[in-house]
């Protein structure tokens, strides 16, 4: 073996860092942390983007979001996708098309509105469109929606291949298919690396990227994090020309993505790509790892799909997939180092959102491991106006949930 072999070998077994998770969020981490000069080892038990980012639709949406810490997360995510996709591949599928919020009732379109003015305030851009101005936007809509907000800043990527991209592009040594069996710790209980089915990664430093997972990577490290998952179906039609221009959704959807509840939810979210299907949702349904089909799941979709879009009612449907969404009982995703566990970082439970917020994430950790001074960082957008304080890993310590531990996989 030459030298520069061994020296990279050692690097990919004792790295800067250790990222558990190939998903977009893990990918991201070791993007940003590679950026910075750290080396990096990226480890999954399955492929990349093999769990919930696989399932995903891949949308970048600040439409869905009222001002506070996750809309402040996800403006920046906003402004580094947009740098990215100029740097990465082109098969990422990066569109930054718009989405679109329709009403069907007077009453409804007032509290868009009102939702609206107050997204103004923390930077989102939001035009109100009149119930007759809809048709202009999206043509095959159905007819007699009360009105809507257009929201230039929605955007979209191919999720699988964005997460192959960020890894490729990170310079990480990636370990698929090899399941963390263990976080490794110093007697003092400092981290120092995990243990995998195949090998000891040794780092003074371990991201917990594990997604819906990410609660039982919290307990090998000692720690707790009340990851639950929540279930969710996307229908995929055959390929159609262009019939559906941005993410269109109904206003319903906010609602359930800001719900705690268990019980099956569903609202129209439809979306062209640019491979020709219409990509149908969404769900959201409490039930443990339960992998079932959930033919009334289905059924809702298509009846809801074809209520807002009546052109898709005779489109075939080629295809459902499904998979859980990491969700957080206060709706935020855990990013950055966990005092009660030094030297374990977290950057999960982002719940439907971790493709969105995938960038800023990564670039929060970065700036973490580093403390802001990593080199090669120049030109990335800062984190400034973005308060880590609302995401630390800790803050369900003192939370009274007796519910919020469900079953593991």
């Amino acid at each position: 073996m030459s030298q520069s072999q061994s020296q990279s070998q050692s690097r990919s077994l004792s790295p800067d860092v250790v990222i558990v998770g190939a998903g977009v969020v893990g990918a991201a981490c070791a993007y940003f942390a590679g950026r910075a000069g750290l080396s990096v080892a990226v480890v999954d038990r399955g492929p990349v983007a093999g769990g919930t980012t696989g399932a995903g639709e891949g949308n970048l949406l600040v439409s869905d979001k009222e001002p506070g810490p996750e809309l402040d997360l996800a403006l920046l995510s906003a402004r580094l996708w947009r740098d990215l996709a100029a740097l990465l591949p082109p098969d990422i599928e990066y569109e930054a098309k718009g989405g679109l919020v329709v009403a069907p009732d007077p009453t409804a379109l007032r509290a868009l509105h009102a939702f609206a003015e107050g997204q103004r305030t923390a930077g989102v851009e939001a035009a109100e469109v009149p119930g007759d101005g809809l048709r202009a936007l999206e043509p095959h809509l159905a007819p007699g929606l009360a009105g809507g907000f257009h929201y230039p800043q929605d955007s979209q990527v191919q999720p699988a291949r964005a997460a192959a991209r960020l890894l490729a592009a990170s310079g990480a040594a990636v370990h698929l298919g090899e399941e963390v069996t263990d976080v490794l710790r110093t007697p003092s209980g400092a981290v120092r690396g995990v243990r995998t089915t195949r090998r000891d990664l040794t780092a003074p430093a371990v991201v917990n990227a594990a997604g819906t997972w990410g609660g039982a990577l919290a307990a090998l490290a000692g720690t707790d994090l009340p990851v639950r998952p929540r279930r969710g179906f996307v229908l995929v039609t055959e390929p159609l020309p262009r019939v559906v221009r941005h993410k269109v959704y109904a206003a319903d959807y906010v609602a359930d993505v800001a719900s705690g509840s268990a019980a099956l939810q569903s609202s129209a979210v439809v979306e062209g790509t640019p491979a020709g299907p219409v990509l149908i949702g969404a769900t959201r349904e409490r039930v443990g790892f339960d992998r079932s089909l959930s033919t009334e799941a289905l059924r809702r979709l298509a009846a809801r799909a074809a209520a807002l879009f009546p052109v898709l009612a005779e489109v075939r449907v080629l295809r459902a997939y499904h998979g859980f969404r990491p969700y957080l009982p206060d709706h935020l995703p855990a990013i950055g180092p966990d005092p009660r566990v030094p030297g374990l970082l977290h950057a999960c439970g982002h719940e439907g959102a971790g493709i969105g917020l995938a960038p800023a994430t990564g670039l929060l950790i970065a700036t973490a491991l580093t403390g802001g001074a990593g080199e090669g960082m120049e030109g990335v957008a800062g984190v400034a106006g973005v308060d880590p304080a609302p995401f630390r890993p800790e803050r369900f310590d003192d939370t009274s949930d007796p519910g919020r531990r469900e079953s593991t996989p």
